[in-house]
């Protein structure tokens, strides 16, 4: 018995270190605050040569506002829009490796009933107009626009201003 409770105890002492030794820094990327507003800015400046009203806004991994922008004109309720679409696609995106909030609905949209939310999570849409951001495979971020007449308008500003910025994510 006592040789049992030994090595119980040795396996307890070397789950304790295993673990004290996997904890220290957790090292994230995300995009600088100049790149962010730069983002957002050329988001809702697609976005305006196409004749739409739009807000944008980029988020963290963990689902922190990094930049924000309401275009000349855009709807009030699209600041919060934007920034659920940015959220879902920064956190829901991230765990299946979907980069943008269109491949989320349509996901969703073939699941059994039973396995979609049948309450809604805070801040989280399944709406069309955000894309991941992504840095060395790695999602690091979304960027959400709202205010167009269509999400599919929304997610082509925010693709084409992401693509404006992409070489100078390093």
């Amino acid at each position: 018995m006592s040789r049992i409770s030994a090595v119980l105890g040795g396996f307890a002492l070397a789950s304790v270190f295993g673990l004290a030794a996997a904890q220290g820094l957790v090292q994230t990327q995300k995009l600088s605050a100049a790149l962010a507003n730069e983002l957002v800015g050329e988001s809702v400046a697609i976005c305006a040569k196409n004749g739409y009203k739009v807000v944008a806004v980029v988020v963290d991994l963990d689902g922190v506002r990094q930049a924000v922008l309401r275009g000349d004109g855009a709807p009030i309720h699209s600041m919060d829009n934007a920034y659920y679409k940015a959220y879902t696609i920064a956190s829901l995106g991230l765990s299946r490796k979907e980069e943008t909030t269109k491949q989320i609905a349509d996901r969703m949209a073939k699941a059994p009933p039973t396995t979609v939310p049948q309450t809604p999570l805070p801040n989280v849409t399944y709406a069309q107009g955000a894309i991941a951001i992504m840095a060395g495979g790695n999602t690091i971020g979304g960027v959400g626009v709202s205010g167009a007449p269509g999400g599919q308008f929304d997610e082509e500003c925010a693709r084409g201003a992401l693509a404006k910025i992409k070489d100078r994510m390093k």
